[in-house]
């Protein structure tokens, strides 16, 4: 890679892709994302990554800690780097930047879900999110996904974007890592269990099952719905429907902590193997 550039102009052109990343978060940018952070940024170049980056925006300290690691990537043209005071970069992306690390990243194209899934008979984890909206909850999930080693989520067409600024900073970069793709509905997520010999779970306080109780099955499909309404009776009437244990008087947990709690069950040998 060629050397950074230093840029001191907040109203310059090769920043215009970083500019107010809130508001534009909130109505996507044209193929592009905002990776926030060191940890996150390692992960957008890590191998086998999903992801390309298109460039990196640095507060000029930051520049000698991460030279070594950013002069190390391996790819075929030349990684733009600029180098911007902490006070520019804040005027540019419309709020008060402190750690002084982003970049943009490209989203490509989105996979069919049928591709993620492991073929049978081979072991399978996946994770189904149905109406989630809530990015804290959708980009912890998708950290509990990579803990756990689920081998995809899926992602019905109403959750929010896990490649938002917040989900991707909460998935503590998971959500970069991490394969997933959209389904059009929770009901064509059972249509893919079925294809694909998953069988599925509804996570439920009503559940008849308990999960502490559960044999894990091979191949697993774990549905999650939104804090509140939970899974819509159409999907879990076609699901297995399975409860978490908790103190008498009190039924509820935060959806990503609960899929948590599920994915680690549900993983079994997988995890005793690593």
């Amino acid at each position: 890679m060629a050397g950074p550039l230093l840029l001191d102009d907040a109203d310059d052109p090769r920043l215009a892709p970083y500019r107010a990343m809130r508001e534009r978060d909130l109505v996507g940018r044209q193929g592009r994302f905002i990776v926030e952070g060191e940890v996150t940024l390692r992960l957008l170049f890590s191998r086998g990554a999903r992801f390309r980056a298109e460039s990196v925006l640095l507060a000029p300290e930051r520049w000698p800690g991460l030279e070594p690691f950013l002069r190390g990537i391996d790819r075929d043209d030349a990684l733009p780097v600029y180098l911007a005071g902490k006070d520019v970069m804040s005027a540019v992306t419309g709020f008060p930047i402190h750690r002084g690390v982003l970049a943009v990243g490209l989203r490509g194209g989105d996979p069919e879900p049928d591709a993620l899934i492991p073929p049978a008979p081979a072991p399978a984890l996946i994770l189904g999110l149905v109406g989630l909206t809530n990015h804290d909850n959708v980009g912890g999930l998708f950290r509990n996904a990579a803990a756990f080693g689920a081998d995809a989520v899926l992602l019905d067409s109403a959750c929010c974007d896990p490649l938002y600024r917040k989900a991707i900073r909460v998935s503590a970069g998971a959500a970069l890592t991490v394969p997933f793709a959209r389904t059009g509905s929770g009901a064509a997520l059972l249509d893919l269990a079925e294809r694909h010999a998953l069988t599925p779970f509804a996570l439920t306080p009503g559940g008849g099952e308990a999960l502490e109780t559960l044999q894990p099955p091979a191949r697993a499909l774990l549905l999650l719905g939104t804090e509140g309404p939970g899974l819509p009776e159409v999907v879990m009437e076609r699901a297995r429907r399975v409860r978490i244990a908790m103190a008498p008087g009190f039924d509820s947990l935060n959806v990503a902590t609960a899929g948590a709690i599920a994915l680690h069950r549900l993983a079994g040998d997988r995890l005793a193997r690593t």
